[in-house]
């Protein structure tokens, strides 16, 4: 991308989750938006456990469903733009961010940056890879005006 331009976004949202409340898609766009570094063709799809659970086992071996899973396809040969799937799992996201003591929007929001992340490339398999990831997941998200979500919520 030229040097101060915006990355464009195209945004597919399936919600197949019979959870509620879900984001909008208003939401869903502001939060990808904010770690967006290049164009994207992205499809983020909010799941219920069953299906959460078949992909994680199917895709990773882990046969439990989790909070996010990122998808990035092949990008074709002189195109800048990412194109992928990040899925969500609401019950997962909902138990995660009550037990944490968290807002859900809050939640929410860090794990669609999360998985733009993920989905341009960055990693936390290595401790420095895991932490250059989250500084950047918490700048994004007080950007937002949404605490840091490595730091443990007051009771």
């Amino acid at each position: 991308m030229p040097e101060g331009s915006t990355p464009r976004l195209w945004l597919t949202v399936q919600r197949v989750s019979r959870s509620n409340p879900l984001p909008s898609d208003t939401q869903l766009r502001l939060w990808m938006r904010r770690g967006l570094e290049r164009s994207a063709r992205v499809t983020l799809r909010i799941v219920d456990r069953h299906e959460g659970q078949i992909l994680n086992r199917d895709y990773r071996g882990k046969d439990y469903p989790t909070n996010v899973l990122t998808f990035p396809y092949e990008t074709p040969p002189g195109s800048a733009r990412l194109n992928g799937d990040i899925v969500l799992c609401a019950p997962v996201v909902r138990m995660e961010a009550l037990s944490q003591k968290k807002p859900l929007w809050d939640h929410y929001a860090h794990l669609v940056i999360h998985g733009i992340l993920h989905l341009q490339g960055y990693d936390h398999e290595e401790e420095s890879d895991a932490i250059l990831m989250e500084d950047m997941e918490i700048r994004y998200l007080a950007s937002l005006n949404i605490p840091n979500p490595y730091t443990e919520c007051a009771p």
